[in-house]
């Protein structure tokens, strides 16, 4: 969001801690706000545990809870019937951390978590410390999105034109991942559970009521 870059996951991880842009948004952010209110920010890396394809690059405020981080996970991700969640050092049977634990009293450097989102039809997130730095936040929220991962590219399951849409059908009945483009999502002949759904930049799409 800062210099429109476009690279890859491990890259834009890298290139965020020099991005001249990201510098200067820092240092107005500094030149608004009183020495005194301050604080740690963590750089963390979000990704779908099953696939490369869905990444999201945050910066959190330290005095934020872990809830706060489940909420936006939520929000741009995976909410869709309100399911149980939790998080975790080391996945499903792995040691759960309470959601009021404050962001810098779990976060150090290289620190992983699980974050398990439906304890039925589940949706896994890895979220791992990259960086932190001392300064003013970007936002008044407790968490800024820096970068996040391009929309996956598709191509129609019926010919070789661009997909923008899911068959719901196909994929809870027949257990296929049916994409189409529009002329083909227009004709296609499922639609016990609605038409086809238009494709999103989230690792929950299909799952569930998503």
């Amino acid at each position: 969001v800062f210099c429109g870059r476009a690279m890859t996951r491990s890259g834009l991880s890298k290139h965020l801690s020099s991005c001249s842009q990201r510098v200067e948004a820092i240092r107005a952010a500094e030149s608004k706000m009183p020495a005194t209110q301050t604080g740690r920010l963590y750089h963390l890396q979000v990704r779908d545990a099953y696939s490369s394809d869905f990444w999201l690059l945050l910066e959190i405020n330290g005095d934020a809870s872990l809830k706060d981080l489940d909420y936006y996970l939520r929000g741009i991700w995976l909410e869709c019937c309100g399911h149980l969640s939790r998080f975790s050092v080391g996945g499903w049977r792995g040691e759960e951390i309470p959601m009021s634990r404050k962001i810098e009293r779990v976060f150090r450097p290289g620190l992983e978590l699980t974050h398990i989102y439906d304890f039925g039809s589940s949706s896994e997130t890895l979220v791992k410390a990259i960086d932190v730095r001392e300064g003013s936040p970007l936002t008044k929220r407790p968490i800024f999105l820096m970068a996040r991962n391009n929309m996956p590219q598709t191509t129609c399951t019926e010919c070789e034109e661009p997909a923008g849409w899911l068959c719901v059908q196909c994929l809870i009945e027949e257990a296929e991942w049916t994409v189409l483009c529009e002329k083909h999502a227009a004709e296609h002949p499922h639609d016990d559970y609605g038409e086809p759904v238009e494709l999103v930049t989230s690792p929950r799409l299909g799952v569930c009521g998503y």
